[in-house]
């Protein structure tokens, strides 16, 4: 597409223009390349909603999570990575584009890549232009029908392709009881626990619809990337009864820390978590939720948890038995963190570490496995997996390749910078700084630091505390320039 009253210069095979965000590559008819080498690696690509790091991989001992352990085990696991705003449409949209969300673009859960960022071109699209074929299988992008043209084959599933409809629909109720609300799109309860075969939630058709792909490209010759979604862990927490009776609820441990953090301004607690406060057996207004209710919650995750765990090794396992993995790049990243009763806050929308880090695994040919503790964000992956395929980089991409870290995990890094709604934060391995301000983004009105060392579960917000003075000004200054840079 060429815009109107936009300059524009030809570049190797490229047009690329200028504006607000930086320049910006589009593709012209000559700028595909031919990429059906046999050296050109794959692309899997692997997205888990609403999954917080708690695996076992992580050092989550409670968690079963065996098929994602293993991964980890022949990849490189990131045990510090960010993502760059807690809230699904706007982070997918972000990873996807390579550039940061701010005041105005990746904002809530209905942002669009190509309506935020109708000139980029997004990462399955730049692949697409550089000779793979590309299928969005599950829950990739947030709305159903966003850059379309970025695929070369894209399924959702049977549920209406309408993003309201698809809040409703997506629910996927399976108990006799509950079924009847997905067809009248209204909320049910919190939590299900049905009999039914994995194959019966639509996470379990998307499963199946990539491992048939799989086995059809191991026919072909050309390079592909694919991208599998999975809806759960998201809400309501409906998983096949087998994966609930795995874990006993008295063996489920309540949030250590169920209570605002000493000293955390009104900005950073007001939250009320709404988005689970829509199903019928949740209370209503600002009541909190009882521990019963609680366990109930954390056992429905984990449970969800562990389904999906399952889905994705039946996957990973037709990946070796077709061969395909020998030469394909696997990424694994849940879209954002997640709250299960930390600060008395559930689900994500808060700049607290539990919304904000997020587990990603990427593991490549010739990639050895490891873990990593250099502090990284979902705006480094586009880059990376530009680096990994041999593919130019478009030049609107605002984050870093990951290759460095991959071949030397000592590697240290500097910070990541995350933000929601009017919250700024910058995350640096010791600390967690963020600023709150006005709705016009002119006013701070307030701030909180947490020193990570000390108290990693972020319950006394110290900035104010003159120890720290001198760390407060040098990342209030440093998060002055990345949203300068950036807005």
């Amino acid at each position: 597409m060429i815009y109107p009253n936009v300059k524009y210069t030809l570049i190797g095979g490229a047009l690329l223009l200028t504006n607000g965000i930086g320049l910006k590559a589009v593709s012209s008819s000559n700028s595909q390349q031919d990429s059906s080498s046999d050296s050109q690696p794959n692309v899997l690509f692997i997205v888990v909603d609403d999954l917080r790091p708690e695996l076992g991989c992580y050092g989550k001992t409670h968690i079963l999570s065996p098929n994602i352990d293993n991964l980890a085990s022949n990849g490189v696991l990131f045990d510090r990575a960010y993502c760059n705003i807690p809230v699904c449409g706007a982070s997918r949209a972000s990873l996807m584009t390579g550039i940061y969300p701010n005041r105005s673009r990746f904002v809530s859960y209905t942002a669009r890549a190509d309506k935020d960022a109708v000139e980029v071109i997004t990462l399955p699209r730049h692949f697409k232009n550089n000779g793979y074929d590309t299928f969005s299988f599950g829950k990739v992008f947030h709305d159903p029908d966003d850059d379309l043209q970025g695929w070369t084959e894209s399924w959702r599933g049977t549920h209406p392709n309408d993003i309201h409809k698809q809040e409703f629909s997506a629910r996927d109720y399976q108990s006799i009881e509950h079924q009847w609300r997905n067809q009248a799109f209204k909320s049910g309860p919190a939590w299900e626990k049905a009999d039914v075969a994995n194959n019966v939630y639509l996470d379990g058709k998307t499963a199946e619809k990539t491992i048939a792909k799989l086995h059809e490209l191991s026919k072909y010759k050309k390079p592909f990337f694919l991208a599998m979604g999975m809806i759960k862990p998201h809400l309501p927490f409906n998983a096949p009864s087998k994966f609930w009776e795995l874990y006993s609820r008295r063996e489920i441990k309540l949030a250590p820390n169920s209570f605002f953090p000493q000293n955390a301004p009104f900005e950073a607690v007001r939250y009320n978590y709404d988005e689970l406060r829509a199903y019928i057996n949740i209370p209503g207004g600002r009541e909190p939720i009882d521990n019963d209710t609680a366990l109930w919650l954390k056992h429905g995750y984990f449970a969800c948890i562990t389904y999906i765990d399952e889905l994705i090794g039946d996957v990973l396992e037709t990946l070796k038995e077709t061969g395909l993995d020998k030469n394909t790049i696997i990424v694994l990243w849940g879209d954002h963190g997640y709250s299960l009763g930390e600060h008395t806050h559930w689900c994500k929308h808060t700049c607290f570490h539990n919304s904000l880090q997020v587990p990603l695994i990427i593991k490549a040919p010739g990639i050895k496995p490891a873990k990593t503790n250099a502090l990284v964000s979902f705006v480094d992956v586009y880059p990376t997996l530009c680096e990994l395929a041999g593919l130019p980089r478009p030049l609107h991409l605002q984050g870093n390749s990951l290759t460095e870290i991959l071949e030397n995990p000592e590697k240290k890094t500097g910070m990541v910078f995350c933000r929601f709604p009017n919250g700024e934060t910058v995350v640096t391995q010791k600390y967690v700084y963020t600023e709150y301000y006005n709705n016009m983004g002119d006013k701070l009105q307030s701030r909180m630091l947490y020193d990570l060392e000390l108290d990693p579960l972020e319950n006394i917000n110290v900035v104010d505390d003159l120890a720290y003075s001198s760390i407060v000004e040098e990342l209030s200054t440093k998060l002055k320039e990345h949203i300068k840079s950036i807005n």
